[in-house]
C-alpha cells in the first residue's frame, strides 16, 4: 500500500476506535474483515498505530492541537510506528515541519496527564495505592504484554514441554512464579505448533495461572468455575483435579462457553461440564447449594488490570461503570457462597487495579458472611510451590493476592480466599 493510503487508512481506523462504543480489538478485527486485501505488514502497522494512539491519547491529542487538517490524520501521523522517512514520504512540507516540532517535545514540555495518559479519576485511584511507584506503573503500560503459556500437566511436565518448544525454535523460559508456566520471547504464531495442537500448552497469563492455583482443586472434588468465560482457568483446574471429580464451567454467555469447546477437546479433559446460566440466581445453581468443595468467582470487572493488552479500557470505563460492576460482584459472591459445603473454599478474583472492585468488595462480603473465614493467599501459594509468595501478596497477614504489571510482569490481578466454617 502506498504510504499516503496507509496513513489515511490509519486515520480512518483511529476515528472508528475512538468512538469507544465497542472494544478496540473488535473494531480492528471488523475493519480487517472489511478490507481483506490488506497484507500482514499493513495490518500490523494499522494495529500498532491504533494501539499507540490509545496508549498515548492525552499526549498525542495535546501535540495534535498545533497541527492542521483532520484530527484523525494528525493522530495517525503522531502514532505511526517505524521508519520516519517512510512516514514523511506521505506528508506535505508543512506536516513534516510540524512533525519535527512534535518529536522535539520533551517531558518537561508536558503536563502530568500528557505523561501518564490516564483519565484523572483512574490516575488518582492508582497513585493513591502506589505512591512513588506510580511512574513505574505508567511506564509498564507502554511495554508489550508478555506471552505466557500454561503447561497441561495432565499430558506432560514443564521440563519436557520446554524442550519441545525450544526444539521448535521458540525462545522460552519457566515463568518466575507459576510452577506450570512458560514465558515465550516475542509473539510467535502458535496455531500450528505441535505442543499447542496436541493440547500440551494453553495461552494463559501467569497471573491467571496463579488464580487457578489458589483454588487448589483436587482429585474427586465437586468444583465450580462460576464465571468461566472461555475457560482458561477451568482447564487449569481440570488438570489439577487429574481429570477426576466434576467441574462445572458456568457463564451467562453461551457464546463464551462455545469458545471453550475446542480448547476442551485439545486438553484431554472429560470432567468438565459447561453450564450456561441466565444469571447468578439461576435455578440450576440452587440445586448445587451446599454440595461444592471449591468455587472460583473470576468476577466481571472493569478489566483495568489488562491495560497493556486493552488500552482502550481506560477510556471506556468510568467511575459509574465501575460502581455498577461492584454491585454485580457483590451479588455474584453472595450467590456463589451458597454453593459451598462445610470446609469448602471460595476464591474471589478480578483483573482490576481498583480498591473498589477488590479489597472493598472482599471486606464487605467477609463482614456479611460470619460463616466464612479468611484463608491467607500467601500460605496457599507457598503450598503450591510458588517461589517468593510474599512478593505476590498484600494486606494484613498477606491474605490477598495482589499483582501489578510493573512489579510482577503480569496483568493486574486481585484475589481473596475464604473457607466455610464446619
Amino acid at each position: 500500500m502506498h504510504p499516503k493510503a496507509l496513513i489515511e487508512a490509519c486515520a480512518t481506523l483511529i476515528e472508528r476506535v475512538f468512538k469507544f462504543d465497542h472494544p478496540a480489538d473488535a473494531v480492528v478485527a471488523r475493519y480487517f474483515r472489511e478490507n481483506r486485501s490488506l497484507g500482514p505488514r499493513e495490518r500490523a502497522t494499522l494495529s500498532d498505530t491504533v494501539y499507540t494512539a490509545l496508549r498515548q491519547r492525552l499526549r498525542l491529542e495535546w501535540l495534535a492541537r498545533s497541527g492542521s487538517g483532520s484530527k484523525w490524520r494528525r493522530l495517525a501521523i503522531l502514532a505511526f510506528p517505524g521508519d520516519v522517512d517512510f512516514l514523511k514520504s506521505a506528508l506535505t512540507d508543512a506536516e513534516k515541519t510540524w512533525l519535527d516540532h512534535c518529536h522535539a517535545a520533551t517531558d518537561a514540555d508536558l503536563l502530568a496527564p500528557h505523561r501518564h495518559n490516564l483519565p484523572e479519576w483512574l490516575a488518582s485511584a492508582v497513585r493513591e495505592q502506589l505512591g512513588d511507584e506510580f511512574d513505574d506503573f505508567v511506564a509498564s503500560l507502554d511495554q508489550p504484554s508478555v506471552l505466557d503459556l500454561r503447561v497441561n500437566t495432565l499430558k506432560k511436565k514443564r521440563e519436557a514441554v520446554l524442550a519441545d518448544l525450544r526444539a521448535a525454535g521458540l525462545v522460552c523460559d519457566p515463568t518466575p512464579f507459576s510452577p506450570v508456566g512458560i514465558r515465550v520471547t516475542g509473539k510467535p504464531s502458535l496455531a500450528k505448533l505441535p505442543a499447542f495442537v496436541q493440547g500440551d500448552v494453553e495461552v494463559q497469563d501467569e497471573g491467571s495461572q496463579l488464580l487457578a492455583l489458589l483454588v487448589d482443586a483436587r482429585r474427586g472434588e465437586m468444583v465450580v468455575d462460576f464465571c468461566a468465560g472461555a475457560g482458561g482457568k477451568t482447564l487449569a483446574m481440570g488438570a489439577s483435579m487429574r481429570n477426576s471429580g466434576r467441574l462445572y464451567a458456568m457463564d451467562t454467555s453461551g457464546h463464551r462457553l462455545d469458545a471453550l469447546k475446542p480448547r476442551l477437546a485439545r486438553s484431554g479433559l472429560s470432567n468438565v461440564h459447561p453450564l450456561a446460566i441466565a444469571h447468578e440466581r439461576d435455578e440450576r445453581i440452587k440445586r448445587l447449594a451446599g454440595k461444592i468443595d471449591r468455587v472460583l468467582v473470576d468476577a466481571p470487572c472493569s478489566g483495568l488490570g489488562t491495560l497493556r493488552r486493552h488500552p482502550d479500557l481506560k477510556w471506556r470505563q468510568t467511575p459509574e461503570t465501575v460502581a455498577a460492576q461492584t454491585a454485580l460482584q457483590r451479588s455474584i459472591l453472595d450467590s456463589s457462597a451458597r454453593l459451598l459445603k462445610p470446609g469448602g473454599r471460595l476464591v474471589y478474583a478480578t483483573c482490576s487495579l481498583l480498591r473498589e472492585e477488590n479489597e472493598a468488595v472482599a471486606e464487605a462480603f467477609g463482614a456479611a458472611h460470619p460463616d466464612l473465614e479468611v484463608v491467607a493467599a500467601c500460605d496457599v501459594l507457598a503450598g503450591a510451590q510458588v517461589p517468593d509468595p510474599e512478593r505476590l501478596c498484600a494486606g494484613e497477614m498477606q491474605q490477598w493476592l495482589r499483582l501489578w504489571p510493573q512489579r510482577h510482569a503480569t496483568d493486574g490481578f486481585f484475589a481473596a480466599i475464604w473457607r466455610k466454617k464446619p
